[in-house]
């Protein structure tokens, strides 16, 4: 199957009156928005592919499940009155629009050159992404969000797999809670792995629902962890950077791993 008659699948799978496909060719993304909200989600559709090839009908089935939570959240009136307990940060990438299709202004905080803080409420099945006008109605100011979404961020579990790699040891965090990467802003968490590292730690959030550690005990670790971070970041529905972070006192930076690095002999 080639990459458009796979489009053309989706589009027919995605088929209903009050949603509108839209593809953009340079890029490679299928957009689909709802019509009356005049809001859409957008899918990578060369990554959606690839991962296709591999798990075939059930890479389309969560692609789809996607979409459907996504666009029927929008019908749903939405109040952060109440919720406080369901209110979150999310990692984006800097490319990621900071407002809607019609134009209300998204709440975000700049993080590092790379990556953007969002502010979601989970609506169980999917999330909404918080918008000033929202914010404003329930009269919940930006620091008030930012302390709330931190506090329920540090409640979420932290199951961490570890996997050992030419003496460089790295931990997985994938609950797709929808909330992996937005682990990387729990200090306590990359306190406690900076902690127990013995050599370079390093942070990956390639897409939205993993979050990477590389414990960097030689050189051969770099290029193992470039080349992780790049397959989940192609992999990932929705990719935020596939480039990782050195960890050190001063915080995080954004690190481009040139070229495959030789262990000394």
């Amino acid at each position: 199957m080639r990459m458009n008659d796979f489009k053309d699948m989706l589009i027919g799978r995605l088929n209903e009156p009050n949603w509108l496909c839209t593809y953009d060719e340079k890029e490679k993304q299928l957009c689909v928005f709802h019509k009356e909200k005049k809001q859409g989600v957008t899918l990578k559709l060369e990554a959606l592919f690839n991962k296709y090839k591999n798990k075939q009908e059930t890479a389309l089935e969560e692609a789809i499940y996607y979409v459907r939570t996504a666009l029927e959240a929008m019908d749903k009136p939405l109040s952060l009155a109440g919720k406080e307990a369901k209110i979150y940060p999310i990692i984006r990438s800097t490319s990621f629009q900071t407002e809607t299709k019609d134009g209300r202004k998204l709440l975000f905080d700049e993080h590092t050159a790379e990556t953007r803080i969002y502010y979601a409420l989970d609506l169980d099945d999917s999330f909404v992404l918080i918008d000033e006008e929202l914010a404003e109605k329930d009269n919940f100011p930006l620091q008030k969000i930012r302390e709330i979404s931190r506090f329920n961020l540090r409640s979420l579990p932290q199951p961490l797999k570890k996997d050992v790699v030419a003496g460089n040891r790295f931990y997985f965090l994938h609950t797709n809670d929808g909330y992996d990467a937005s682990r990387i802003l729990d200090e306590s968490l990359i306190e406690k792995m900076a902690k127990q590292a013995e050599g370079q730690l390093a942070v990956a959030v390639p897409h939205q629902d993993v979050l990477i550690f590389a414990d960097l005990i030689n050189e051969n670790g770099y290029d193992v962890l470039a080349q992780v971070t790049f397959q989940f970041f192609g992999q990932g529905k929705t990719p935020i950077t596939a480039l990782p972070f050195m960890y050190d006192d001063s915080g995080l930076e954004p690190t481009f791993i040139l070229a495959r690095r030789k262990s000394k002999e």
